[in-house]
Protein backbone atom coordinates (compact mmCIF):
# COMPACT_ATOMS: atom_id res chain seq x y z
CA UNK A 1 0.00 0.00 0.00
CA UNK A 2 1.40 3.75 -0.88
CA UNK A 3 0.80 6.57 1.26
CA UNK A 4 -2.33 8.27 0.85
CA UNK A 5 -3.52 11.95 1.36
CA UNK A 6 -6.10 12.19 3.75
CA UNK A 7 -7.27 15.04 5.69
CA UNK A 8 -4.19 17.23 5.02
CA UNK A 9 -2.45 14.43 6.07
CA UNK A 10 0.19 11.61 4.59
CA UNK A 11 -0.85 8.38 5.93
CA UNK A 12 0.35 4.78 5.80
CA UNK A 13 -0.89 1.78 7.89
CA UNK A 14 1.97 -0.70 8.13
CA UNK A 15 1.04 -4.70 9.34
CA UNK A 16 3.24 -6.61 11.58
CA UNK A 17 3.60 -10.41 12.56
CA UNK A 18 3.16 -9.68 16.06
CA UNK A 19 3.16 -6.86 18.44
CA UNK A 20 7.18 -6.82 19.41
CA UNK A 21 7.47 -6.01 15.89
CA UNK A 22 5.23 -3.44 15.67
CA UNK A 23 6.87 -1.86 18.62
CA UNK A 24 10.25 -2.16 17.17
CA UNK A 25 9.25 -0.26 13.80
CA UNK A 26 7.17 2.79 15.92
CA UNK A 27 11.21 2.68 17.93
CA UNK A 28 12.85 2.98 14.51
CA UNK A 29 10.58 5.78 13.30
CA UNK A 30 11.00 7.36 16.74
CA UNK A 31 14.60 7.67 16.35
CA UNK A 32 14.05 9.08 12.49
CA UNK A 33 11.90 11.67 13.96
CA UNK A 34 14.42 12.87 16.53
CA UNK A 35 16.84 13.22 13.71
CA UNK A 36 15.01 15.03 11.36
CA UNK A 37 13.05 16.84 14.13
CA UNK A 38 10.01 16.29 12.96
CA UNK A 39 7.50 14.12 14.14
CA UNK A 40 4.32 12.00 13.16
CA UNK A 41 1.17 11.00 14.69
CA UNK A 42 1.66 6.99 15.38
CA UNK A 43 -1.15 4.82 16.37
CA UNK A 44 -0.73 1.10 17.38
CA UNK A 45 -3.73 -0.70 16.92
CA UNK A 46 -4.93 -3.99 16.60
CA UNK A 47 -1.80 -5.26 18.54
CA UNK A 48 0.26 -5.41 15.35
CA UNK A 49 -0.54 -2.71 12.92
CA UNK A 50 0.83 0.85 13.11
CA UNK A 51 -0.93 4.06 11.12
CA UNK A 52 1.58 6.97 10.86
CA UNK A 53 0.44 9.84 9.82
CA UNK A 54 2.03 12.96 9.12
CA UNK A 55 2.19 16.83 8.00
CA UNK A 56 4.31 20.14 8.93
CA UNK A 57 2.31 20.85 11.71
CA UNK A 58 3.71 24.66 11.86
CA UNK A 59 2.00 25.36 8.15
CA UNK A 60 -0.66 22.90 8.42
CA UNK A 61 -0.38 20.91 5.17
CA UNK A 62 1.99 18.23 3.59
CA UNK A 63 4.96 19.39 2.61
CA UNK A 64 8.83 18.24 1.63
CA UNK A 65 10.13 17.21 5.09
CA UNK A 66 6.72 14.80 4.94
CA UNK A 67 7.62 13.08 1.98
CA UNK A 68 11.19 12.72 3.00
CA UNK A 69 10.40 11.36 6.23
CA UNK A 70 7.52 8.70 4.66
CA UNK A 71 10.72 7.80 2.37
CA UNK A 72 12.95 6.68 5.37
CA UNK A 73 10.23 5.15 7.16
CA UNK A 74 9.59 2.91 3.36
CA UNK A 75 13.18 1.99 3.80
CA UNK A 76 13.05 0.64 7.36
Amino acid sequence: MNWEKEDNFLQKNFKFKNFGMAMDFINKIARIAEEMNHHPDILLHSYNQVLIKTMTHDVGEITDKDYTLSKKIDAL
